[in-house]
Formats: structure tokens, sequence, C-alpha cells
């Protein structure tokens, strides 16, 4: 592919187009082994080299990170109060990059964060139904009955009913003090409160989305990029239907 200089590194997080502009006249660029001072010089992202400052500039047209969200920081791209998922990653070269969906303030879990607005797209596309795995902890009595009306649709005061969604009980703890149900919730419309009968929602975690399962070995504000393998799987999982 092939890109103008000023693109290239604005692109890479370098500044903004009128920066990196200043930056390449004032010859603070090289594009191999040559200093280079016209901003719209075509670059080849697949041979040429690109030095800012003397540090390389490697080009990534797209990136792919697996978050772990921890409660608290929000799914956003920025916010006036509030830290963002966006904040926590550290390691990114663009400045492009968007939360795949939302998951709220207080929930936790799997998060995409990504450039790719095509990926994205079909992944939440609601002609796609992509689902999507959560645990949650509910302070009630969760029964058969909840897992029958998950399975029909729930009412949510919506103009619809949510689509229909399977419901697995995992644990019930029985205490007078602190009466919960442990449950996990596989849900198809995207919803991310997992209404549960006017049962009140604890604790939410979300585990997969698609293919993409969240990785046991990252601690809450953890993250790492995505394999070729699950890149390719969540590719697949987008188109299927």
């Amino acid at each position: 592919m092939k890109l103008r200089l000023d693109k290239y590194l604005a692109d890479m997080g370098i500044g903004t187009r009128t920066e990196v502009k200043k930056a390449i006249t004032k010859g603070q660029v090289r594009v191999n082994e040559e200093t280079v001072k016209r901003p719209e010089i075509k670059i080849d992202t697949e041979k040429d080299h690109v030095f800012y400052q003397g540090q390389m500039v490697a080009y990534a047209e797209y990136e792919y990170y697996m978050l772990n969200k921890p409660a608290g920081v929000v799914s956003a791209t920025e916010d006036k109060n509030d830290s963002t998922v966006l904040d926590l990653i550290d390691e990114k070269q663009r400045k492009d990059l968007f939360p795949v969906g939302r998951l709220d303030k207080d929930t936790e879990g799997l998060l995409l964060i990504t450039n790719d607005g095509e990926l994205a797209h079909q992944l939440l596309s609601p002609k796609k139904h992509v689902d999507k795995v959560y645990f949650a902890r509910i302070d009630g009595k969760v029964t058969e009955e909840d897992v029958r009306r998950f399975a029909e649709g729930l009412e949510i005061g919506e103009e619809k009913p949510t689509l229909p969604a399977h419901l697995e009980i995992l644990e019930k703890r029985r205490d007078f003090r602190n009466p919960t149900d442990d449950q996990r919730g596989k849900v198809s419309s995207g919803e991310t409160n997992v209404p549960c009968s006017r049962k009140e929602v604890i604790y939410l975690k979300r585990l997969q989305m698609g293919s993409l399962v969240l990785d046991p070995r990252l601690a809450l504000g953890e993250y790492r990029e995505l394999t070729g393998q699950e890149l390719e799987a969540l590719r697949d999982c987008s188109l299927l239907r």
C-alpha cells in the first residue's frame, strides 16, 4: 500500500497532519537512507523504512487487541470524567482505535479494541446475531422459569422483546443474609445488562464474543494482541450468517 508520508506518520500517532508536516520540512524524517522534506511523497508501506528523529516508525494498517476490561473504566475513545479503555492500551501504534461495542462502566471482561471498522460492523450487526457469553451473579433466585423466558425473549420495556438467549444456572447458594445465584448467560442479542425477571445483576463479566474467548491469563486491565488464528476465526465467525 502506498501513502503520503505525512499521512503515514499521522496514522502512527507521531502527531497531527500539521505537526507532522512541520517535522518533515525541518528534516526530522528519513525514508530509507535519505532525509526527506516533502510531506507529499508516497511511501510503500511494505518496502520503505521510515524514521522519525532517528527512530524507525513501522506501519500497521490494523491493530487488534483483546482487553480484560476492569470496572470503573468506560468503553469509549475519550471521556472528560473517566478513564477509557483506550487509556489502558499503552503499546498501541494507531490513533484511530476504538472498542467494538461497549460494556457498561461497572461490567468487566472481554472487549475487542481495533481500528478495523468492517470487522466491527460485521460483529455488531443485528443481522449477524454474533453470540456473546456472560457470567452474572444475581441477587435473587434464578429458576427454570427464567431459563424458559430467556429462551423465548424477554420484555424489558422496549418496542420489541430481546432476542432469544440461552441461560445456564451454574450454582445456587441459599443464604438468608446474601441470597445469590451464579449464572452464565449466552446472549445473542448483544444485550449487556442481562435482564433477569426483575432480579438485580450485582456482578457481570463478558467471557466470549463469537469465537473470541477471554484469555484467562489476562488480569483485569491487561491486554494482548490477537493471534493470527484468533483473528481468522473471528473473521470467519462474522461472515457466517
